[in-house]
C-alpha cells in the first residue's frame, strides 16, 4: 500500500480510506470495504460506472503524482542546503 487518501465531491460529499496500491501491473485504487463472513471484501462505497472510477482514479494519481515530486523537490533543497 503506497497511501491511503480521502475524496471530497463537491464540497458535499466525502468518501474516505480510498488506498492506492502497488500490484504486479503499477498502481490501483481500491475502494473502502468491509471484510464479510468467510474472509470476502464488498466494497462499501464505489462508482457504479466505469467512466467515473477512471475520473476518480486518475484525479487521485494525479495529486499522488503531484505530491511525490513535491517531496523529491523538498529533498534536493534539503541536500543543496548542506553542502
Amino acid at each position: 500500500m503506497k497511501a491511503v487518501v480521502s475524496v471530497t465531491f463537491d464540497d458535499e460529499f466525502v468518501v474516505h480510506d480510498i488506498k492506492i496500491i502497488e500490484g504486479q501491473n503499477g498502481l490501483f485504487i481500491a475502494m473502502p470495504s468491509r471484510k464479510m463472513g468467510e474472509g470476502d471484501f464488498r466494497d462499501i462505497a464505489h462508482p457504479l460506472i466505469s467512466e467515473t472510477r477512471n475520473r476518480i482514479k486518475d484525479a487521485i494519481f494525479a495529486e499522488y503524482e503531484k505530491i511525490l515530486d513535491e517531496k523529491v523537490e523538498e529533498g534536493l533543497m534539503g541536500m543543496a542546503s548542506a553542502q
